[in-house]
């Protein structure tokens, strides 16, 4: 416990006198340093969580959540059960294969995904306010490509191009590749440049005709109603198609997730030894208010205070500094990520410079996204590394022998 008479002479050594003005500047810059490495390790975060949540809805945002490929056997739609329908809300059916596409004299390799007309207009991609259509139909020679692609090919709606498929055809002068035109109908914006340039859609049975493949060889693609919860529905997927390749989004992008988490893990190390040299700071300025008080020290001893008192007391403004200094690079660090759209959009107008530039990172705005556990954690850190570096002043207060420090007094 902390007795009052410890809690009034902390509160005096806090205050700021003019004879000890080198020491409060060093206790106001140990302030702002861990203000400053908090508000930033808290906006660095929050930047990056909002990358990844981003980037996590435009990649479930155009592919299935969890895809069911068959290893021979057709999978039938029997087989789902009430379990499956309760995390889905929609379970569709889809084929795929690598084209060539040939276009005002220049080709290009995509991906090709075949719909029914009824589930290509259910996917997320047809419901961007950027999705430009006559219509939603996906029928006969219809196609729907990406803005990439349509920038790339200088391709707009009503055009023809030509698809060349890798499985030839027997002719009298031996094999040739299927070629077969198409019309775009359709002109979608995913927001990756990666999806746009390299996957277009045309229709399910068109598909299966133009590589020769067999109904049967469809997959089932299952959209989740909580795409986040991944593991754990993919479990229960599994358990249903026992027999057939189960696959999520999050598999196939396991590389780019996993490289994000690292580099925020660097971020947050590297960003926390701002924190660790603002915090010495604080022990530089207890050294000398040791080094100030050593009089008041020793009287406080030759009246009866004990070195317990004396530790808490210097422990104590330690703490204080850096757990104010904590609470207000919070407030800072929230308040900026909250408003870091206004700020860019400031900086943009006053410096004339174009900071996060829309065509590279295909986000109309920086985002952010505030993770209360994130801004506990740092907290709880900053706090701990306050604590630490108080210890040794605070001892070394206690160690004073108050005859030698009121010798010469």
């Amino acid at each position: 416990m902390i007795s009052t008479l410890e809690k009034e002479i902390t509160f005096r050594f806090l205050k700021a006198r003019k004879k000890d003005g080198f020491l409060n500047v060093i206790s106001i810059f140990s302030f702002i340093g861990i203000s400053l490495g908090v508000a930033v390790l808290i906006i660095v975060m929050s930047v990056m969580n909002g990358f990844r949540t981003e980037l996590i809805n435009k990649i479930v945002g155009f592919n299935s959540h969890i895809t069911v490929q068959s290893y021979g056997d057709p999978i039938y739609k029997s087989k789902i059960n009430n379990n499956l329908k309760q995390i889905s809300n929609n379970i569709i059916f889809s084929n795929s294969g690598e084209a060539v596409i040939l276009s005002n004299n220049l080709t290009k390799g995509i991906v090709l995904r075949g719909y029914t007309d009824k589930d290509f207009s259910s996917l997320e991609i047809t419901k961007n306010q950027k999705f430009k259509s006559k219509n939603l139909e996906l029928i006969n020679d219809f196609i729907s490509i990406g803005s990439e692609l349509s920038f790339s090919l200088n391709l707009k709606i009503g055009d023809e191009i030509t698809l060349m498929s890798p499985s030839g055809i027997q002719t009298i002068i031996g094999s040739m590749p299927k070629q077969k035109t198409f019309t775009v109908n359709s002109i979608f914006d995913s927001g990756l440049s990666e999806f746009d340039n390299n996957v277009v859609f045309i229709n399910l049975s068109t598909l299966e005709d133009f590589f020769g493949y067999n109904s049967t060889d469809r997959n089932l693609e299952i959209y989740l109603i909580n795409p986040q919860n991944i593991e754990f529905q993919k479990n229960i997927v599994e358990e249903i198609f026992d027999q057939e390749f189960v696959v999520s989004w999050a598999d196939m992008n396991r590389s780019l997730f996993s490289a994000l988490k690292v580099e925020r893990n660097v971020m947050f190390i590297i960003l926390s030894l701002i924190i660790i040299v603002a915090a010495f700071n604080i022990i530089s300025g207890l050294t000398i208010l040791v080094k100030n008080k050593t009089r008041d020290i020793a009287i406080l001893k030759s009246i009866g205070v004990l070195n317990k008192s004396i530790v808490k007391i210097f422990f104590l403004v330690g703490v204080i500094i850096g757990t104010s200094a904590t609470i207000f690079g919070i407030f800072l660090g929230v308040t900026f990520s909250i408003y870091i759209e206004d700020f860019r959009h400031f900086l943009s107008s006053t410096f004339n410079i174009s900071l996060f530039p829309e065509e590279i990172y295909f986000l109309s705005k920086m985002p952010y996204e505030i993770n209360p556990i994130s801004i506990i954690l740092i907290s709880i850190c900053s706090i701990i590394i306050t604590v630490i570096v108080s210890i040794f002043p605070a001892f070394k207060a206690a160690k004073l022998d108050p005859i030698k420090s009121l010798k010469y007094e």
